[in-house]
């Protein structure tokens, strides 16, 4: 092994992946010739060096998208829906090289990769069957004299920003719903983790995909090389998926070309557990909610909002069950939890968890740094409870991204509804109780898109997902994903 620590095996799963530029159905290098490092979060170490394009190169993406609009707007939808199932087919058919692949790049154990892949590639088989069920409407006017005829289109090109923590879902959740409407697309993957990307799109131009349809151009000066192509009066539609800070200014560029936009911007779930929870279900759904994805997710649960007369018990069996989950490299034998993305994100956690302590928090398990030398890097961090959490904390308004769960508590039903409404965000809620009557006033009175009852998990390929408030706003997946690709003409037909 080297001393990146990269198997053969796995090296073998690097050189399969175009480090390249994808535009216009071609692999190319950037135009200066620049390159980017992709890090392996786990050791620090470079896994491979990939194109870092210019703003020349973005233009060129877009261009052909726009060249490849008409046609591909144009081609019978149950083609555009065989294309994504057999993508889906040949994802399912490389899932163990694209789940280490995704380890290698971004960190998380091997069993949340392998969990991505299935869930990402579903999107793909749901909008394969969503393809063709985009439908219009005949009417007649109330007076008569007209005939009323709506139809559905595809908006056009669209430029879709991807994040870092799920490589590939991420993805095929906003190129399933363009694809099956007729839509051609520029995809900007995240600088930390474009490899997982590079390789969907092979496996895109695999199943059949037409050359320009989908370009993918990586870049460590996304603002620069984005910018333009977001001021391009041809483009029709903006998808980010990342931070709210980075969602607001991206709307106010969308402004002055009016885009289509669809924004999944951040969160700060509240988890709520009532007195009369099941607690072991709720234990249950906690490691689900919290500790999926090392943490980093927008759905994770961020604030744990739990009864006064249950509290001391869900802490203690909550900390018993993460604090004897296995660290370490995401690709070893039965590790549970991997590094964070980068030391930098570590430090954001563990500054959040110190904040908390000097305001009176007491720490169950976790809550200390390890050094490098303990696992490898410096992006790692333990799985963390706190209790006794005081609302002056940061970690009650900030998102955490990490294996922490802050346990604050409430004494009365429409406290704990309040407390979990206490937020400028509004992308996810969950909540356990077994009193039906309640669960009705519980999920009406959260101010989320999403809301999990006695579960941990809402993440669906056909359900709606996204938020409200500064979460975002538009859906991905379900009945509602196509539409964020579609417009809606109306013909009024005289006799």
């Amino acid at each position: 092994m080297s001393d990146s620590q990269v198997s053969t095996a796995e090296q073998r799963v690097i050189d399969a992946v175009h480090p390249q530029l994808f535009i216009g159905g071609q692999w190319r290098d950037a135009e200066a010739g620049k390159t980017l490092p992709v890090i392996d979060p786990s050791t620090g170490a470079t896994l491979v060096e990939t194109a870092d394009a210019s703003v020349a190169d973005g233009a060129a993406a877009l261009d052909a998208a726009v060249s490849a609009q008409a046609d591909w707007a144009a081609s019978a939808p149950r083609d555009r829906g065989e294309i994504l199932r057999s993508a889906f087919e040949l994802i399912t058919e490389h899932a163990d090289e694209l789940a280490t692949l995704m380890t290698l790049e971004m960190g998380k154990p091997l069993s949340e990769s392998k969990a991505e892949i299935a869930y990402g590639s579903e999107f793909f088989r749901w909008f394969s069957e969503e393809a063709v069920r985009i439908s219009g409407r005949y009417s007649v006017a109330p007076n008569g004299l007209t005939r009323l005829l709506t139809l559905k289109q595809p908006v056009g090109p669209c430029l879709m920003i991807t994040p870092w923590n799920f490589p590939l879902a991420m993805g095929t959740r906003k190129i399933g719903p363009a694809i099956a409407a007729g839509c051609t697309m520029v995809v900007k993957p995240a600088q930390q983790t474009p490899l997982t990307m590079l390789r969907l799109a092979a496996l895109l131009a695999e199943a059949g995909l037409p050359d320009g349809v989908l370009n993918v151009v990586t870049t460590s000066t996304t603002g620069d090389v984005m910018g333009p192509l977001i001021e391009d009066p041809r483009l029709r539609k903006l998808t980010f998926t990342g931070s709210t800070p980075v969602g607001r200014s991206l709307i106010e560029q969308s402004a002055k070309g009016v885009l289509r936009v669809s924004m999944e911007l951040g969160g700060n779930a509240p988890f709520v557990v009532f007195d009369d929870a099941d607690l072991d279900r709720a234990v249950d759904g906690a490691m689900l909610a919290k500790m999926r994805n090392v943490g980093e997710a927008c759905t994770a649960a961020n604030r744990f909002i739990v009864h006064e007369s249950v509290a001391e018990e869900f802490g203690r069996k909550l900390a018993e069950r993460m604090g004897a989950m296995k660290i370490g490299r995401g690709t070893a034998e039965g590790v549970e939890v991997g590094p964070l993305i980068d030391q930098t994100q570590r430090d954001k956690v563990a500054d959040l968890v110190d904040d908390a302590v000097a305001k009176g928090a007491t720490v169950v398990t976790g809550g200390e740094k390890p050094s490098a030398e303990d696992f490898g890097s410096d992006a790692f961090y333990p799985p963390t409870v706190l209790t006794t959490v005081s609302r002056d904390a940061k970690i009650w308004t900030d998102e955490i991204f990490g294996p922490v769960a802050p346990i604050f508590t409430f004494s009365e039903e429409q406290e704990g509804i309040d407390m979990a409404n206490d937020t400028e965000y509004g992308l996810v809620a969950y909540a356990f109780t077994q009193d039906h009557a309640r669960v009705v006033r519980v999920y009406e009175g959260l101010e989320t898109g999403m809301v999990g009852i006695n579960q941990g998990v809402v993440s669906n390929p056909a359900a709606p997902f996204g938020g409200v408030k500064a979460s975002g706003y538009g859906r991905e997946g379900g009945a509602e994903g196509i539409e964020e690709y579609l417009e809606t003409k109306y013909v009024g037909l005289a006799l």
